[in-house]
């Protein structure tokens, strides 16, 4: 169970992705995390944006995809479907500056527990060869490409090119290699299995700080001139860009779509809020994904956010 700052009590059944320390993160050039975000006094109990606290995890959003638990029936019944397809997936991690200092561990976790016994191809944008080596051994029927790209300092301007980044990437080096391609975070590790549950046309993962939270502390872009504006009527979840993925053409449309909005934006000398993660928000407003991921996908490992017994 975990206690948050507001008091509440998060039910995380199992942990299959975690995100590093968020003073570690900082130290290392990450992103600044979102933070005092708490509930209105009175109002702990009443998001319920699909996540409501002290309940059952919801398992369908109001729009009928799926909620994904890893251990749920539900999840188990989907790698059935798989269980006799031959299916390969990508996935996709930009390694640049200090975080390639994060790859070799990322790597092995994903070799252990990213769908473990499928094909996999990994594509690593990286500006520095050196942080894979000495070369890491893969499992059969997996492998690894390296995508050169130019060195960029500071997290604000890989914020505004990495959108960018991985539509050309997806488009020109991933193309029709895969089936399923997900793009994710480095400064993160795979904990536990994560398998076919995951598997779906678009995929989005709930942003673990903003997990059963009312929508009124979803940190969407407000300023009405933004092209990743939210209005106050808008928005179910707040989705993390630590990992989201899907069928090849609709990573392509997402990235696409979302370096476009970014490049809108910065023409007027402007910046979202969460960068390109609020672009990723609008992008999923207006385009549903068909499977939400939990936060058991993607979780903070931090003093706030530690998992503890029940």
């Amino acid at each position: 169970m975990q206690s948050n700052a507001g008091g509440e009590v998060r039910a995380i059944p199992n942990l299959y992705m975690q995100i590093l320390s968020k003073a570690t993160v900082l130290v290392n050039g990450g992103h600044p995390p979102i933070l005092g975000l708490e509930p209105v006094e009175g109002e702990a109990d009443t998001p319920d944006t699909g996540t409501s606290l002290g309940h059952q995890p919801l398992l369908e959003t109001p729009w009928g995809a799926p909620l994904v638990w890893g251990e749920s029936s539900e999840s188990a019944n989907h790698r059935a479907k798989f269980s006799q397809r031959e299916v390969r997936v990508g996935l996709l991690v930009l390694a640049v500056g200090a975080y390639g200092l994060h790859l070799r561990r990322f790597l092995l976790s994903a070799e252990v527990n990213f769908l473990p016994g499928r094909g996999v191809t990994y594509y690593v944008l990286c500006d520095n060869p050196r942080s894979l080596e000495p070369p890491i051994k893969l499992a059969p029927e997996r492998d690894l490409k390296v995508i050169p790209v130019a060195e960029m300092p500071g997290w604000d301007r890989l914020a505004r090119r990495r959108m960018d980044l991985i539509a050309a990437a997806v488009k020109d080096e991933v193309g029709d290699e895969v089936a399923y391609v997900f793009c994710a975070d480095v400064d993160q590790e795979f904990m536990a299995p994560v398998r076919e549950e995951i598997l779906s046309e678009l995929v989005a993962t709930l942003h673990p700080e903003l997990y059963g939270m009312p929508r009124h502390a979803f940190p969407y872009e407000i300023e009405e001139s933004s092209a990743a504006c939210v209005d106050e009527d808008e928005g179910d979840f707040y989705y993390t860009s630590e990992l989201y993925g899907g069928r090849v053409a609709e990573v392509f449309r997402l990235a696409r779509a979302c370096s476009l909005l970014i490049l809108e934006d910065q023409e007027k000398g402007f910046m979202a809020r969460g960068m390109e993660e609020s672009y990723l928000n609008r992008y999923l407003i207006d385009h549903r994904p068909t499977c939400v991921l939990s936060p058991e996908y993607s979780w903070w490992d931090s003093a706030l956010f530690k998992p503890q017994a029940c």
